[in-house]
């Protein structure tokens, strides 16, 4: 089948590498434009990128498919490449209708999680700090509303107690690009549904924001934990200690009764804090401007005293 590939950030390249080793014509891959990056600010190319042009796929940045020259331009490219199927995946950016009606079998769109829930931008991040005990991958027709077109197949991955959403994330994306070699084979066989989706338990993952990834020890021990293994490693919880960010990349959840106010570093082995209900061990985190460490390495050069109060 001939494709045009639609991606951008690490979960897109094993669904593209999947397409690529599945014996599919690859034409083209739009991803985002490179973003300046880290402190020295300089321009990165996106991951899908980096595969394409590893891989000689043809690559194409547009600032917009909606508006602009570069929207119209981008339009009478896909026009003149006439693909068969456009496969999405995390790319980014709305597709007008003049977009998803120009392929011959559509717009295929490669979502991490069990649709209709967690519709939108951060399902993995989402459904970890909501403590769900499960998501997956849904391959769909793509329509003008977000993820709500038909779905044509899914797949279940359980989650533990300790996953986190950079694990979550590793498992769907490989689990994404068998699902959509398999889903392209019932497309080009004529055998693949449309299972309309209801608005029936559905939800929201929107975008998560820099105010949100504060941790707020007003809540219990597991709203806490959920929401630190929902935000590790990427974009990373954090508290604020001495008035600088500590980041938190995981914890463990402490049974012990603890008679402190909320945020209170407590008695016992690690860094533990005091929850509204409950207490966690804040067991690998980074100082601002430091390292990722364990507790323990980083108690050894900063004693913390029982009764600091992080927040």
């Amino acid at each position: 089948m001939k494709i045009v590939f639609m991606g951008t950030p690490d979960f897109a390249v094993p669904c593209l590498d999947a397409l690529v080793k599945a014996g599919h014509g690859i034409e083209a891959v739009f991803t985002q434009p490179d973003r300046p990056k880290n402190r020295g600010h300089k321009l990165q190319m996106p991951p899908i990128k980096e595969y394409a042009l590893e891989n000689n796929i043809p690559v194409y940045q547009p600032a917009s498919l909606r508006k602009g020259e570069d929207a119209e331009a981008s339009l009478e490219e896909l026009r003149s490449i006439a693909p068969d199927c456009i496969v999405v995946a995390a790319y980014g950016q709305i597709l007008p209708k003049a977009v998803l009606d120009l392929p011959k079998y559509g717009c295929i769109n490669i979502h991490a999680s069990l649709l209709p829930r967690y519709r939108g931008a951060a399902p993995i991040n989402r459904c970890i700090m909501n403590g769900e005990k499960e998501s997956g991958v849904t391959i769909m027709h793509m329509a003008e509303g977000l993820d709500t077109g038909d779905m044509i197949i899914s797949e279940t991955v359980p989650i533990s107690e300790e996953t986190t959403a950079s694990q979550l994330h590793d498992i769907l994306a490989q689990a994404g690009g068998k699902l959509i070699v398999k889903a392209l084979s019932m497309i080009e066989d004529g055998i693949a549904p449309r299972i309309p989706q209801t608005d029936e338990n559905t939800c929201y993952a929107a975008m998560l924001t820099k105010e949100e990834c504060r941790i707020d020890f007003n809540d219990t021990a597991d709203n806490i934990y959920n929401k630190i293994r929902g935000l590790s490693q990427s974009p990373c919880a954090y508290t604020m200690l001495d008035g600088k960010r500590l980041k938190v990349y995981f914890a463990q959840k402490l049974d012990i009764s603890v008679n402190a106010p909320a945020g209170t570093v407590t008695e016992g082995e690690g860094l533990c804090v005091a929850c509204k209900s409950g207490a966690l061990r804040l067991t690998d985190i980074q100082p601002e401007g430091g390292k990722r460490m364990k507790d323990s390495d980083f108690l050894r050069g900063r004693k913390i005293p029982a009764g600091t109060l992080l927040g």
